[in-house]
């Protein structure tokens, strides 16, 4: 596939890195711009390009940058974007680092947003997957202990070509309904950074309850924000007490 990766931060960094390994054709861009992206052009093949370039020609497009981000992205650039490619949303809503946007404090989901801002539908995944995770715990398809993925969206043939892209990316996916539903793998969902298998994740995400997300959501980010983001695991494991009433079977 063609794919168009909008942030090279650290996830989208990462998938820029999976999906050249994969044999995908990659364009990628940047904030800092196009001179910083040298070195992960050469050492992956990826063609670093401007914002206004990274979305012709391409089946696929990831936006992979902070919320805060998607309102100053120009609308004009998604204008004549085909109705067959695949918009693909990886970003969180963290109040500390967005500001508060009231909309989603009242319960609009994250990508609903993200989708009324670039006025073109998303798909929802990689959100719920954290950096050390993302690079490190891919395994082939049929492991046993493959962690598993939430995609949410609303044309379930996209989401199937998506769960294409995460099983390149290594981990199993699973269709988490529609864009209205991706509440379930925010930030404060048992689904969010907890690596669970496919089993586990067909547990859980049913049992995600809404009016807990932000304070759930702030127990998580204070982990973060006081620990070694090396310690990846750690985090992982942190995120799985928080959720463990939703978690037990």
């Amino acid at each position: 596939m063609k794919i168009g990766i909008i942030g090279a931060g650290q996830i989208g960094g990462t998938l820029i890195r999976q999906y050249s390994k994969a044999g995908h054709k990659v364009k990628m861009t940047n904030s800092s711009g196009v001179e910083k992206l040298k070195s992960l052009a050469l050492e992956t093949g990826a063609t670093a390009v401007p914002l206004t370039e990274v979305v012709n020609d391409v089946d696929v497009i990831v936006i992979s940058i902070p919320l805060i981000g998607v309102p100053e992205l120009p609308k004009s650039i998604f204008k004549n974007v085909s109705a067959n490619t695949v918009i693909i949303d990886t970003c969180n809503y963290y109040p500390i680092r967005d500001g508060k946007i009231q909309v989603i404090e009242d319960g609009m989901p994250e990508s609903i947003w993200v989708s009324n801002h670039i006025q073109q539908p998303v798909i929802k995944v990689y959100n719920s997957i954290l950096y050390g995770s993302l690079v490190n715990s891919g395994l082939p398809k049929g492991t046993e202990s493959r962690i598993a993925l939430p995609i949410s969206g609303d044309v379930k043939q996209l989401k199937t070509l998506v769960s294409t892209l995460v099983n390149d990316s290594g981990f199993d996916s699973l269709d988490c309904g529609t864009l209205q539903d991706s509440w379930r793998q925010q930030p404060g969902s048992p689904a969010y950074c907890t690596d669970l298998t496919l089993a586990q994740l067909k547990k859980s995400i049913g049992k995600a309850r809404k009016e807990l997300l932000a304070e759930r959501r702030e127990l998580g980010l204070k982990y973060i924000l006081t620990h070694d983001p090396e310690l990846w695991r750690d985090n992982v494991e942190y995120n799985r007490k928080i959720y463990e009433s939703d978690l037990d079977s």
